[in-house]
């Protein structure tokens, strides 16, 4: 059993910016594809949320108009960066957005009344589609899962046009703010933030990131998925109840992985993720184990290359940090 270090970074703080530069700063282009499903994806947004000319508004095809005007309960996908290409498919394939419900903001935003900016908008989500989201899903939107509510808004013409038709939804957005495919109704799907096994996650400013080829300079390299329920069978467990049973399970499953691979060896330490109360109330009860490195200083991630996985035919992880904790520890709580 490993002694138990300091966590990364406070995982509640480092959700609330993540979620806050995803959709109300608008950094990360793959967030603000479904924020401004205005479809001016032709905007070039930067660090301040600050929006640019960027020539006239992309064409939109036959199947992506039908798909800006869906009703609840309908799922759309698309390959294009600026989503033209945006097209409605059955939840039960790979989609990016699923609609909750419909809001119309005409009251508030008359005829000539300019379009809300990025902050306005943000609002306009948070206290309109939040109020639905909990009946359509049938439990609660777990706040630290792998869900997020955004919106589609019209766009810049059909805003003068006097359309105030929105539509929220449901959309997975990873910490680097790309969006990732989910499979099956939101109601059906598991809330946990999880990634599979086998998955590593770019490395962002000594943090973590979006999925990426474990070949690759990386943060974390998943190496299980397990369910805090099959130990907590009687009520939510409290952070220190996991951390002790993850200490072992995890180490099981990283040895498992890699084939009895000496972590501390490699400059690695083992680390997972625990729920907050709130998660595990929403049925978010999966927890990812994981490996990284850290810096010297312990303020962060450092790179690794290369996959842990016994027989994956990768070079040996490498990486830029020493191993200053021992090769299990816990980590922070919304990890991935």
């Amino acid at each position: 059993m490993s002694q138990q270090v300091e966590r990364f970074r406070d995982p509640r703080n480092a959700l609330s910016t993540l979620r806050t530069r995803l959709v109300m700063a608008g950094v990360f282009v793959g967030a603000i594809i479904a924020l401004s499903l205005s479809v001016a994806f032709s905007w070039n947004v930067g660090p301040e949320g600050g929006v640019g000319g960027g020539g006239g508004a992309p064409k939109l095809s036959p199947a992506a108009v039908e798909a800006f005007q869906s009703p609840p309960g309908t799922c759309l996908t698309w390959n294009n960066p600026d989503a033209t290409d945006a097209r409605r498919v059955p939840c039960t394939e790979s989609h990016l957005f699923e609609v909750t419900s419909i809001v119309d903001i005409g009251a508030q935003y008359p005829a000539g009344v300019p379009s809300p900016n990025l902050d306005q908008w943000q609002e306009i989500s948070r206290s309109r589609c939040t109020v639905d989201v909990k009946p359509y899903l049938g439990r609660t939107l777990d706040p630290y899962g792998r869900l997020s509510m955004n919106l589609l808004r019209p766009t810049p013409a059909q805003w003068e046009d006097g359309d105030r038709q929105l539509r929220c939804g449901l959309q997975w957005a990873g910490p680097g703010g790309k969006l990732q495919p989910t499979t099956g109704p939101a109601k059906e799907q598991n809330q946990s933030m999880v990634w599979e096994a086998g998955t590593c996650l770019a490395l962002l400013n000594n943090s973590f990131g979006d999925p990426v080829d474990c070949a690759q300079p990386h943060s974390y390299e998943i190496i299980a998925t397990l369910d805090l329920k099959t130990k907590f069978k009687d009520g939510y467990p409290s952070q220190e109840q996991q951390n002790t049973w993850l200490d072992t399970e995890c180490s099981t499953a990283a040895q498992e992985y890699s084939g009895n691979a000496d972590l501390a060896a490699k400059k690695l330490i083992l680390s997972w993720d625990v729920r907050e109360q709130e998660s595990w109330d929403a049925g978010s009860t999966l927890v990812n184990c994981k490996a990284a490195a850290v810096l010297p200083d312990n303020k962060g991630l450092a790179p690794v290359t290369g996959s842990v996985k016994v027989g994956n035919g990768e070079a040996p992880p490498s990486d830029g940090g020493q191993a200053t904790s021992p090769p299990s520890s816990s980590a922070p709580k919304t990890g991935g």
